[in-house]
Formats: structure tokens, sequence, C-alpha cells
């Protein structure tokens, strides 16, 4: 019996095993009979077709010795096919590489529902500040409320409050006052607290459309706990209403990238009112405008230059507008284009500036870097073209970036200090979407260093709650006000010196009027002497002569009035010291000193 030798093709096994079986057949025949087997029978047949092109055997065959008998086989029987795998009890769906970076219904219920839980801290950061009226919240509501008459009745203002403003006195004063005359101070800062919450929000939306869900994400975590924007959060000024604005101008401009350029004359009126509500805000106007040139669809070509010059020419109408129908704003003036100078030095400015965004500032340097070098991360590399130039990416990042160095650059110019620790917030909003990219940079593709985000935002949380908590820290008022309201008996018809009179002119309007009181930082008096006095002298002199019925003093804000008014006391028979409310502050102890006239 002839060796085993290799098998043809499935599709072949019968015919090979016809031609095994007549092979056999021949051999048997030439041991056998001593014939040829080649001759016998006489009338052969054919091999089969296939063999004329198919060699079965790789060597040729060897037959058996002589004498040897051999036996016909039958045909080899087929192998078994091998048994089918059982199917298994569940199949893995297909799963997308990157959930994260895909703007899908999963990844946006998912995104939201992480940014209701920021928003939440956000708003428990900002909640759990207390305190009484501070001074600015005092004098806008207070203003509002006279505003509010004379625009309800036509009653007299006290002063001209559009000459010292830093806002539009017929804008937030009187929403302010509007707000607080159904629900007081308390309703007022809420006010402040959705205007911030609705920013954060907004800032998300931006994000998410320049970049992704995670970017989005970090630039909403990083800025919801900022020292400026937990304090905002609960402070009734012009700032929240003005962050708000922006940030709705900025997410016009950023979602009409692809329509038409006269689209982005949306953002115009949210950004020229952000500049009525309080004139500081006018410092980001320009980058509005060139965030509108840099965000337009890079196919447009030379015509991305026509939203900057649209948007540019209608926030200047609207401002041209509304100034010739408001009529003169010398707090424009005076609070912002032609501030009085300070002497903070340059350094100090610049350690408070990092101290209070130096954290954000670098993630976001991060994210322009990296976001310049590298549209993507790689993570869906079949998407890798549909990221802008370098150039452009470039641009936004130095945009958006060096934003946040306005601020202080332009406090240092003025070398004070006064409000910085808010306005640094106002920069952080349009650098945020950099550092939101940033973060995302350092966690890496598919998560690969998620605590190095964690780390990141834990560091913000604490070094804004402990920011935020030095910040608002002002003296509490509620003593010395019950006092002068039950005790001093202060009416309509006295005159009454007060450091940060307008705290106690706001909680006492309804038996005062806002000219009875008088402070602490200037004064111009004419003494029984017959002399004109000003300055600090002006304060001793009017002590001495008993111009006031009532005198609150702490020594906190002005010292210099402070130390005159005790040299007008000392030895003086018009006054007493009646009461004396200590209070505690971030700054020290102190104490609320009242004289009330014998």
């Amino acid at each position: 019996m002839s060796s085993r030798q290799p098998q043809p093709p499935q599709e072949h096994q019968q015919q090979y095993q016809q031609y095994q079986q007549y092979q056999e057949y021949q051999e048997y025949q030439q041991e056998s009979y001593g014939q040829d087997s080649y001759a016998w029978p006489p009338q052969q047949q054919a091999y089969p077709p296939y063999y004329e092109t198919y060699d079965p055997y790789a060597e040729p065959s060897v037959p058996s010795s002589p004498g040897t008998p051999v036996r016909a086989t039958g045909p080899e029987p087929e192998p078994e096919p091998e048994p089918e795998p059982d199917d298994p009890g569940y199949t893995l769906p297909a799963v997308p590489e990157s959930s994260w970076s895909v703007d899908n219904r999963r990844g946006k219920l998912l995104g939201r529902g992480v940014l209701g839980c920021l928003l939440l801290v956000q708003a428990g950061l900002s909640l759990r500040l207390r305190g009484t009226a501070f001074q600015d919240e005092a004098l806008y509501i207070a203003s509002g409320h006279y505003e509010l008459n004379n625009l309800l009745h036509g009653t007299k203002l006290p002063v001209d409050f559009a000459g010292y403003f830093s806002g539009h006195p017929k804008l937030y004063p009187v929403l302010a006052a509007a707000v607080d005359s159904y629900f007081g101070l308390t309703g007022v800062r809420v006010l402040s607290l959705l205007f911030m919450l609705a920013a954060t929000g907004l800032l998300y939306a931006v994000t998410r459309r320049l970049f992704n869900l995670r970017a989005a994400l970090g630039a909403a975590a990083l800025f919801s706990v900022l020292q400026s924007t937990t304090v905002l959060g609960n402070f009734a000024t012009y700032d929240a209403a003005a962050i708000f604005l922006l940030a709705l101008s900025m997410y016009a401009v950023v979602r009409t990238d692809r329509m038409r350029s006269a689209a982005v004359l949306l953002a115009a009126p949210p950004a020229a009112l952000a500049f009525a509500v309080k004139y500081a805000s006018g410092l980001y106007l320009p980058t509005l405008v060139l965030l509108a040139v840099v965000t337009a669809h890079r196919h447009r070509g030379v015509k991305t230059l026509g939203r900057g010059v649209f948007l540019g020419a209608g926030i200047g109408a609207l401002l041209g507008a509304g100034y010739v129908l408001s009529g003169p704003l010398g707090g424009i003036s005076s609070t912002t284009t032609n501030r009085a100078q300070g002497a903070d030095s340059a350094m100090k400015l610049l350690e408070h500036s990092a101290e209070w965004g130096g954290l954000v500032f670098l993630a976001a340097l991060v994210g322009s870097v990296a976001y310049a070098l590298r549209g993507r991360m790689g993570e869906m590399p079949w998407i890798e073209g549909e990221t802008a130039g370098r150039v452009r990416r470039a641009g936004l990042g130095v945009v958006l970036t060096g934003t946040a160095l306005l601020a202080p650059a332009y406090q240092i110019h003025l070398h004070t200090e006064v409000s910085l620790y808010k306005h640094v917030g106002f920069g952080l909003l349009f650098a945020a979407p950099m550092a939101g990219l940033g973060m995302a940079r350092l966690v890496g593709p598919h998560f690969r260093h998620p605590q190095l985000g964690i780390m990141v935002y834990v560091l913000a949380l604490v070094f804004g709650m402990v920011q935020a908590q030095k910040a608002y820290s002002f003296p509490d008022s509620s003593p010395m006000v019950a006092y002068l309201r039950t005790v001093a008996h202060v009416d309509k018809k006295g005159f009454y010196l007060a450091e940060e009179q307008e705290v106690p002119a706001y909680y006492l309007r309804d038996v005062t009027g806002w000219n009875q009181w008088q402070n602490t930082y200037f004064m111009d008096y004419r003494g029984k002497d017959g002399k004109q006095h000003t300055g600090p002298d002006a304060f001793e002199q009017a002590v001495r002569d008993g111009r006031f019925d009532v005198i609150v003093m702490h020594g906190s804000v002005t010292p210099a009035t402070y130390e005159a008014v005790k040299k007008g006391l000392k030895g003086n028979t018009h006054y007493r010291l009646a009461a004396v409310f200590p209070f505690t502050t971030s700054s020290g102890q102190n104490a609320y000193r009242i004289w009330v006239k014998r």
C-alpha cells in the first residue's frame, strides 16, 4: 500500500477517491497476472478530467513489494466538521472611540448633568457668604430708589448720580431698587447670583462650540470657583450684570461663526448694554470684535474681516445713540477714562492679580500653546483635517488668553487696587475657554491622566473659597443702624457724619434723606470763625462748631478724617460718646463709635 500522500482540496475529494481505487486495481492486476496494467483491460476508462491539470502526488508513489497482497479499500470517510461554538448569551454593542469628543445625544446629556452639578457648587459657594450691605451695594440700591421715584413720579434727584457713577444710574440701580422693594437686599443679591450662573452656562456653551465637551466642562469648572465669580454671585453691584451681558455677547459672536457676516450684529446690543451698565466693560469690547474675526469660518477668506467691521460699527452706533439720548455722563471720565491715580505699586498689583487669577491664567497659557501646536489630541484621527489652521488657532489663543491681562495692566497704569479683585474676573471670563482646553490637554486622550485635571480643579476651588471669604469681609452694621433708629432717633431734620455714609443712608432712607448724610472723603466748610476750610481741617472745624447731630466713625476707610474728627472732639462739650459696637473683619478687630450731640 502506498504511503500517505497529501490530500487534494475538499471540492475534489470524490474524484480523487475514484482515481485511488483505479490505481489500486491496476497494481493488483499486475501482481496477479503479470500483465501490463496499462494494457489490461483492453478498453480503459480515461482519467478523470480533473487530473489532467492537477497532480495529486507531490512525489512518485512507491509500489508494494512483490507477493504482498493488497486489499481493495473503500473510500476514506470524510472528516467530521468541527462543531461551531455556541452563541454567546450577549453581544457587546459598538462603542465610539471617544464619546466625550462627539456631540452625540448621550454626550450632551452627560455634559448638561455635570454642568448642573458645577452650577450647584457655584451657588453654594456664593450663598455661604454672609454680611450686611457693603458700601457699594448700599450706594447703588439707594440711588436706584431715588432714580425710580424720578422716573415714576418726577421726584427731583438729591444729587447727580450720573456725574460720579461707574455705570448708568438708570439701568442696574433701577432694577436693583425694584427688586429691593419686594425682596430686600437678599433678593438683589440672588439676582446677582442668577446673572453669574447664567454667565457660567453661556461660557460652557461658547467653549463647547469652539472646542469640545471636555474643554467646556473644564472652563465652567474653573470659572465657577474663582474668587471674583463667588463674590459677585452674592454682591449687589453692577459687575454681575455686566459679566452676564459680556458672556451673552461672546456667545452670539461664536454662535454666528458660520452665518452671514451681518448675523454677528446680534452680539452688538448685549455688548453695548454691558458698557452702559458698567463703563469698565468697554475694555473688553475690542476682544469681542477680534473674536468675531478669528472665529469666522475659515473658508470665508477676506470676508472674515467683515464680521469685525459689522460688529464694531454696530456697537459704536448703539453707544452713540445711547449717549445722545441719556445726556452728559460725567461718571465715564471720573471712574473710567480719567480715573484718579493711586499710590499702589506695580509689584503689589501684579502679586495680587497672580494670586486671584494666576492658576486659571496658567491653564489658559497651556491650552493656547497646546492648541497652536496641535488642533486635536488624536482621539479621532479621521477628523484631524477639520480643525482650523495653525495661524488661526494661535490667534484665538492670543485673543482670549491675552484679554486676562487687560484689567491688571490698566490698574497698574492707574496705580490703584480699587475693585481689581472684581475686574480680574472680567478678563478670566474670556480666558476660561483656553483654560478649559488646557485642563483637557493635561488629562490627555481617553482620560489618560484624570488626576491632573482633578488637582487643578481642587486647587482653584480651595484658592477661590479662601480668597472669597477674605474679600467678602466687611463690618456688621446691623447694631449700629438699630441704635441710630431706636436710640439716637435720627430724623429728617438732622445732619449726620458717617464713615461709609451710604450704609446708614440706605437702611434709614425711610426716616432720613440722602443729603442729610455727610461722607468722610471730602468737605468744604465755612466755620463760625469766618474762615473757609477744606479737607481734614474742614471736618475738625465742623466738629468743634457742633455742626453734626450724630457722628459715626471706625477709622478703617478714611484714617486722616478720623484723626481730624478725634482732634475736634478733644475737650469738646458739644458731644458725648454714646455707643461702641465692635466688629471683626479679615483686616482685624475694630468698632463703630457713635457720638451724639448733647
